[in-house]
């Protein structure tokens, strides 16, 4: 789609607008005030509507009518789309940056610690990692590539599956001994379950009422709700490496905790699950050079060795 018919002029009329006054306008344009408002006066002719009105209060503050009002949203949305258009472009021909978006507990359990293999491998690339879990609009041009948990089915993204997860009891090896040392699922029944409530309402997430029900065991054997809720995968490790209780671990997040010897798998099936991880990024971004290269060393990573 080309760029509309009078650009200049909807540029004019977008800052006077938003400062109310040519003067401050002109100051932010680079061009004196007259030309401002002869470029809203050739706006206003092209439209066949005015645009402004002066303050009743005979002040030099511009006031908007109600088609200009009607307009401005839509208008200043375009611009912002043209920068973030222009900013990606720059960033990327100038810094080599990648900006990615990451689940706060795949950062901390799983990608954090292998960003290092990714840097010694693609100097060339500085990356932007933003944790803080929000689902970013990818249109706005702050983020170039994202990891997302779920379906795989996101508007206006293409996705590329990069790993899914098996949950499974995982527990402080402490509590293999003591009182009520755990080693079967009846032992459950003394000591606090972890809930992940991250994903709360989603049924195809799983809980331990599905793990219990996948493990074959009676329902009114186990309460499957008791116990401690938390909000957030990563902490619900940590919760079960401080031997808070019993959660259900996540196999791509607990795989370095097991091997550490942090956490144990005291028994029970791992239960599969639908979701998985997925690279997305925008179907018009998806094969450029520093965002392929970050996905292929995602599935690099994630494959048999």
């Amino acid at each position: 789609m080309r760029a509309p018919n009078h650009l200049n002029a909807l540029r004019a009329f977008e800052a006077a607008a938003r400062h109310r006054s040519y003067v401050r306008a002109a100051e932010e344009l680079h061009v004196t005030p007259a030309a401002v408002g002869q470029l809203v006066r050739s706006l206003e002719q092209a439209l066949d509507t005015p645009l402004f009105l002066r303050s009743q209060s005979g002040t030099a503050r511009l006031e908007l009518t109600p088609q200009a009002s009607l307009m401005l949203p839509d208008l200043q949305a375009g611009f912002d789309l043209l920068s973030a258009a222009v900013a990606r472009v720059k960033s990327g021909a100038e810094h080599g940056s990648i900006a990615l978006t990451v689940p706060p507990s795949f950062a901390d359990k799983w990608l954090l610690a292998r960003l290092e293999r990714f840097q010694a491998s693609y100097p060339q690339y500085d990356l932007l990692v933003d944790t803080n879990g929000r689902l970013v609009d990818f249109n706005s041009g702050q983020v170039d590539v994202g990891i997302r948990y779920g379906s795989g089915r996101w508007d206006g993204l293409q996705a590329t599956r990069l790993a899914g997860d098996n949950f499974f009891p995982i527990c402080s090896p402490a509590l293999l001994a003591g009182e009520h040392p755990l080693r079967s699922v009846a032992d459950l029944r003394h000591h606090a379950l972890i809930h992940d409530v991250s994903m709360r309402g989603n049924p195809i997430y799983p809980s331990w009422r599905s793990w219990l029900a996948y493990a074959g065991v009676d329902s009114s054997a186990i309460d499957a709700e008791r116990g401690l809720q938390i909000n957030d995968s990563a902490a619900v490790m940590q919760a079960a490496i401080a031997g808070s209780g019993v959660a259900l671990g996540r196999s791509m997040l607990v795989e370095k905790d097991l091997a550490d010897g942090r956490l144990v798998r005291p028994f029970g099936p791992a239960l599969p699950c639908e979701f998985a991880y997925y690279i997305v990024a925008r179907a018009d971004t998806f094969e450029r050079p520093a965002i392929a290269a970050f996905r292929d060393w995602l599935l690099a990573e994630v494959a048999p060795a």
